[in-house]
């Protein structure tokens, strides 16, 4: 006993000397969570965090038998699907983790700007944050198109359409994004290129910027818990929250499984670029708000194209969320903006609306 506690002595002596393993796990055990009627939102960021793990590890497994080319995308996947033992289930996980995630981000983003836990000096927590929103948006984007199926296919034609109509930059990004003038075998490689490598590496990144942004300056305490002291005490980061954490991310991977077992994702039928487009084809549901308000739009607006404002409208959006802690001026303890919370939940209502009035419009219309 005594030489196995001198093995195991010797050897984290050895670890910490080059890593300086001690500051971390310091720095993770002097975090306190506090506790209030809020605290519960406190878990989405870890659960968002653990389904971006679910997909880089599904997504992995499914790379062993993927191909990235018009040839031959589709039939690998029905190989996955049809042949390799539980491919079928890998990819139902990785289908369902990747909408999972997307909703569990967009709660999670929407309970911070509620909460107004952008106030410094958590602003580059929240930058952070939104950037990390736009990748994970580009992750089901990029993520579309592999499978090569009529669907995909389709709506990856119209939505890098699209972005063509952004002024000044629209045909030069739509022509890089595509590889040429139409969706082929050059938009799979890329989008291949971009879904497998470039966005992982870039959120990988973000992501330890932001986790060590909150782990320096914890959890924010809302406005109003802050007003009326309500604050219950704190519970250690370490075992406490983190115990709790991931009893969610054992909830979540039940979840998962079920879903992935008894809604398995479906393959659909090859693509053809000489088919026509399926009627009422529709994007993703967290593409849906999007889609239909530029569906809704008229032609032109003021003698300019209806779908470029409506594209602008939505990035110009997309900048104000990145800049609301340089916005919101209040700072002091205990303070809040209406205007806004009145602003996020209005954002909620119009994307809730519209995705539902997206899916519920009549297909010819």
């Amino acid at each position: 006993m005594t030489n196995d506690r001198s093995w195991h002595r010797r050897f984290w002596g050895w670890l910490e000397d080059r890593t300086g393993l001690s500051s971390i796990t310091a720095l993770a055990k002097k975090k306190d969570v506090p506790i209030h009627r809020h605290t519960i939102w406190y878990y989405l960021g870890g659960m968002s965090l653990f389904l971006f793990l679910c997909q880089l590890v599904s997504g992995v497994l499914l790379l062993f038998y993927y191909r990235p080319s018009a040839g031959e995308a589709f039939e690998s996947v029905h190989f996955i699907m049809a042949e390799v033992q539980f491919g079928w289930l890998v990819r139902s996980l990785h289908a369902w983790a990747a909408n999972l995630m997307v909703f569990t981000v967009f709660i999670h983003l929407f309970s911070v700007f509620l909460l107004k836990a952008y106030r410094a000096p958590r602003d580059l927590t929240w930058m952070s944050g939104v950037v990390l929103f736009v990748l994970t948006l580009t992750f089901g984007f990029t993520g579309y198109l592999l499978p090569w199926n009529t669907l995909a296919f389709f709506a990856t034609k119209v939505g890098t359409e699209i972005v063509g109509v952004v002024p000044f930059v629209g045909e030069f990004a739509r022509t890089l994004l595509r590889g040429g003038t139409d969706v082929t075998g050059a938009t799979l490689t890329r989008f291949y290129a971009i879904h497998v490598a470039i966005l992982p590496a870039t959120t990988i990144l973000i992501v330890g910027l932001h986790v060590l942004q909150v782990q320096r300056h914890g959890m924010s305490i809302p406005p109003d818990v802050e007003r009326d002291g309500s604050t219950r005490g704190k519970m250690k980061f370490v075992p406490g929250f983190l115990l709790r954490d991931m009893v969610g991310w054992l909830v979540a991977l039940a979840a998962l499984a079920a879903l992935a077992a008894f809604f398995p994702a479906h393959l659909g039928e090859k693509a053809d670029a000489f088919a026509p487009a399926p009627a009422g084809i529709k994007p993703e549901w967290y593409f849906m708000y999007m889609f239909h308000t530029l569906k809704l739009l008229p032609s032109h607006i003021l003698g300019l194209e209806g779908e470029m404002l409506g594209v602008m409208g939505f990035a110009l959006a997309g900048v104000f969320l990145l800049l609301v802690p340089l916005l919101d001026r209040r700072r002091g303890p205990g303070e809040t903006s209406k205007l806004f919370t009145v602003i996020a939940l209005t954002m909620i209502t119009y994307i809730v609306v519209l995705t539902v009035m997206g899916y519920t419009a009549n297909p010819t219309q």
